[in-house]
């Protein structure tokens, strides 16, 4: 049991997830800040445990090169996993990020992770739907016992100890301060009028449709 008072000594750790770029395609960056200084925590590892959901999909052929190419240290743990299908036939799928130190900031580390959007259906109303990212879940393993592992760490999860390890390391499930609740991404779709107009009686003769802005028909990704 804990004694009392010993979260108000505590140093918070505060996560920071936004979503950069415009269209289609994102970055999806998440900065965590801690409190106490870095020195202390140079024996701890953090990773990132997020939950892509049904409207974004992330390419596990891109994690690949992107690993390859020492750009981020991502990969998927889902199994039987479509890029392709629209979003009305997927699952959420699991990520494992492992943060790096960010240089810019002494006490600071930072994931990145590529997303882009599926297919939605067309709507009646509105030409727009939204996509909500959750805040993940912020996993600590440190060689030796810190502060502020007692302080805020709140269940283990087994999970790989680095990304080209086979070894499974019991990692802590840290509790945080998120500057926002989640991230709300805009996708825009179609009208459900424009597709019954696309429709034509049989043996009549019709000019191919042009690509157009929207995520509402399949191919539209530019």
């Amino acid at each position: 049991m804990k004694a009392p008072g010993i979260r108000a000594t505590c140093s918070e750790i505060i996560l920071r997830q936004e979503v950069l770029k415009d269209g289609f395609h994102r970055d999806l960056l998440i900065k965590v800040k801690f409190g106490e200084s870095i020195e202390d925590l140079q024996t701890c590892r953090l990773l990132i445990k997020h939950y892509i959901p049904t409207g974004l999909f992330v390419d596990p052929y891109e994690l690949a090169s992107l690993r390859e190419r020492n750009i981020t240290e991502a990969v998927m743990i889902s199994e039987n996993f479509n890029i392709e299908a629209p979003n009305y036939l997927s699952k959420e799928s699991e990520i494992l990020i492992y943060a790096r130190q960010d240089a810019q900031c002494i006490d600071c580390f930072q994931a990145f992770l590529p997303v882009h959007y599926r297919y939605h259906r067309p709507h009646s109303k509105d030409e727009e739907t939204f996509v909500i990212v959750n805040n993940p879940d912020l996993l600590m393993y440190c060689d030796q016992e810190f502060p502020i592992l007692r302080c805020w760490a709140q269940s283990q999860v087994a999970a790989p100890c680095a990304l080209k390890s086979k070894d499974i390391c019991q990692w802590n499930n840290m509790k945080y301060k998120s500057i926002y609740k989640n991230v709300t991404l805009q996708v825009p779709v179609g009208l459900t009028i424009h597709t019954s107009l696309l429709r034509s009686p049989p043996g009549a003769r019709t000019e191919a449709p042009r690509r157009g802005g929207d995520l509402s028909s399949p191919g539209a990704i530019s």
